[in-house]
């Protein structure tokens, strides 16, 4: 791994050590819309991009999806195999799947692609692409600009914010994700309301998200 790597591991590795099942054992709403459209579309198998401790993993394959999950923390994974038995799990940055062969049906991604800066987020979605069978699906979830935190911290790039240094979060409009995705075919995108409560503070976010097919 590259420092940045490095970095984004060891932040990672200790939150998930200080706080556990940050976000609960509960899916996100979101995984419960992609699941449908997933099977509609006779998904088999899947790719959960920065898994964690397999909040997510867990729910796709106890509803009989054949999963793998991708994780850079330790740490989560640790706590994803005790948590998820079903799935199969890999230490790696979403940044660089080449040690993975398989093709899958499709991917989810919960809110990891904003996290980078723009070049990084265009490596992800060509590597999500590269692990894609023919006519795969894509289901990605993301920070909207309309988040309370949106504009909180120094700006680095448009729309991106460093609200604690070398963390940065990029806030999507509708347009500009739509971009991001655009060399793939578009089924449906918009905007949804994903309740969590962590830390003893329940809150909102206002997510977009895009499903697009190869």
């Amino acid at each position: 791994m590259n420092n940045k790597s490095d970095a984004y591991q060891d932040y990672w590795d200790k939150r998930y050590k200080a706080e556990g099942r940050i976000w609960g054992e509960k899916p996100s709403v979101t995984a419960i819309k992609a699941a449908g459209l997933f099977r509609q579309a006779n998904i088999k198998s899947l790719l959960v991009p920065g898994s964690g401790y397999g909040r997510h993993t867990r729910f796709f394959s106890e509803a009989g999806f054949r999963v793998s999950g991708i994780e850079i923390s330790a740490e989560a994974l640790n706590l994803a195999r005790q948590f998820d038995p079903l799935s199969q799990f890999h230490q790696a940055s979403v940044l660089d799947m080449s040690f993975e062969s398989s093709k899958y049906d499709a991917i989810y991604c919960f809110n990891v692609l904003h996290l980078f800066l723009e070049k990084e987020r265009r490596t992800f979605i060509r590597q999500c692409e590269n692990r894609l069978a023919e006519k795969g699906c894509l289901f990605f979830t993301v920070f909207s600009e309309k988040e309370e935190s949106f504009g909180e911290g120094r700006e680095v790039e448009k729309n991106t914010f460093e609200s604690r240094p070398g963390r940065p979060a990029h806030y999507f409009s509708e347009e500009d994700l739509i971009e991001h995705f655009g060399r793939f075919q578009r089924v449906e995108s918009g905007l949804v309301e994903d309740p969590e409560n962590h830390g003893g503070k329940p809150h909102v976010h206002l997510l977009r998200y895009i499903y697009v097919k190869k």
